[in-house]
């Protein structure tokens, strides 16, 4: 899935949006993408300046983000539904991320009912793992 199928299944644009490819999918189980990390995304202009590392908390709405891609794929609320991130539970953060990174990002389903979704994220450079946690997102038709 490539940057157009992504803008097409999230309303994110930029500067939030924090998924660049979704590299495997396995509807309502798995999908694993990836956020390249780059010097001139703005948060690093003020994210201590002189030595510049990504926000923990955009680590974990960029797994976010990409479990909104998979819930989405495929629920009847598709094309009009939006995933809203409503609880974050054992998060670990476990070594930095410097822009030049390459973060690949896994996202498990651990249980599905119908609009609500319990999903655990990992997300690595190289093989490191470099945070995870565990999410709870509600899938939600926003008032027309």
């Amino acid at each position: 899935m490539d940057i157009n199928a992504i803008l097409k299944a999230l309303p994110h644009r930029y500067p939030f949006l924090l998924v660049d490819r979704v590299l495997e999918f396995e509807k309502e189980k798995r999908i694993i993408g990836i956020k390249n990390v780059t010097y001139n995304e703005p948060y690093f202009a003020g994210h201590f300046p002189g030595r510049p590392i990504m926000p923990g908390v955009l680590i974990i709405e960029a797994m976010a983000q990409l479990g909104g891609v998979l819930l989405l794929q495929d629920h009847e609320m598709k094309d009009r539904g939006l995933v809203y991130l409503v609880g974050i539970d054992n998060a670990r953060f476990r070594r930095t991320v410097i822009p030049g990174d390459q973060l690949r990002l896994v996202v498990d389903v651990v249980r599905y009912k119908r609009t609500i979704c319990k999903l655990r994220g990992e997300a690595f450079v190289n093989e490191n793992l470099v945070a995870e946690a565990e999410f709870l997102t509600s899938i939600v038709v926003p008032n027309s």
